[in-house]
């Protein structure tokens, strides 16, 4: 294997994780307030991620930096036709960790209220762009032979936002999130909140099935696995079974076209390839060597964050 081909292939991987682990994210900054009845239980529906959603994040700066390094042009491509979606997700994700972070430093029930309302929107937010994003990249983008993105202003990056593929992958985004965020709180949770946990899931796989029935009909299979999981009370199962499906329809969407990464859709000989739009062999070879350092640590570490809190949370109240 070359190594703009490893490269591609580390690129999807770090993607992928992004997207497994900070989806489940996203699905309990939802659910925790629509399933919460009182502060106790959204409180425990919020600590499930607590001590994890941080480091799940770092995996946007690796897939971010490693697209970066090792493929500037996809990269560039990437940035310059998508400019407003990526801007709105990152102001979207720093409301979420400000909510996060705060909700416990204020005393009063209308703060914790304030922080959980600003945790739900920012975490459906950032699931939709997400969503129409992947929706985006499987259609591709106007890419001149300048390697460009035709379009100028705000309208460059608005346009294909409003385009079928992105408003079904909007859909499908928030979605997915909300089973992810579903299966992860009844794996992790005791009491009423893993029961109505359970509810959801089933709830949110009927927009999943009918999305991916007009995508890829093919997909209802991984659908009736989680839905039957998620009857049967295999926790465990159905959330690894979620987060297959989710790592499969990243993986789909980015090798879709391969050797092609970025399609055009003004002209087929304007598309990025691999080979194209990979940084040269002295660059990557530089930094095959700091990956060799990096990436080993941040799985160790994340790892053991989650093996250290891998108890359930109780959300029903434990007499002291």
């Amino acid at each position: 294997m070359d190594l703009p081909t490893l490269w591609f292939a580390l690129a999807v991987t770090c993607w992928v994780l992004f997207f497994v682990l900070e989806g489940f994210d996203f699905g309990v900054g939802v659910l925790a307030s629509a399933l919460g009845r009182d502060d106790h239980e959204r409180a425990a529906g919020v600590t499930t991620i607590g001590p994890v959603w941080d480091g799940n994040e770092v995996w946007l700066v690796a897939a971010v930096g490693v697209t970066f390094a090792a493929f500037p042009d996809w990269y560039a491509a990437l940035l310059s036709g998508l400019y407003l979606p990526f801007v709105l997700v990152l102001l979207a994700l720093a409301a979420r960790g400000v909510a996060l972070e705060f909700r416990g430093k204020g005393g009063t029930a209308g703060w914790r209220a304030a922080c959980d309302g600003v945790l739900a929107g920012a975490s459906l937010v950032v699931a939709a762009l997400w969503g129409a994003v992947l929706g985006v990249l499987s259609a591709g983008l106007a890419l001149g032979a300048d390697g460009e993105v035709a379009g100028a202003g705000l309208g460059r990056s608005l346009a294909p936002l409003v385009s079928g593929p992105a408003l079904l992958g909007a859909v499908l985004g928030v979605a997915v999130a909300l089973v992810q965020g579903a299966t992860f709180l009844g794996l992790r949770t005791t009491g009423p909140l893993r029961g109505r946990a359970r509810t959801a899931a089933l709830v949110a796989l009927v927009p999943v099935a009918a999305v991916v029935a007009v995508v890829q009909v093919w997909w209802l299979a991984a659908v009736v696995v989680v839905a039957g999981l998620v009857a049967a009370r295999r926790e465990v199962l159905a959330f690894a079974a979620a987060s297959l499906a989710v790592a499969g329809g990243v993986v789909a969407v980015l090798a879709a076209h391969l050797p092609v990464v970025l399609p055009s859709t003004l002209d087929p000989a304007a598309s990025l390839t691999i080979a194209s739009a990979a940084a040269g062999p002295e660059a990557l070879r530089l930094i095959t060597l700091a990956a060799v350092v990096v990436l080993p640590g941040v799985v160790a570490y994340q790892a053991f964050s989650y093996w250290v809190f891998r108890r359930r949370v109780a959300s029903e109240r434990v007499a002291s």
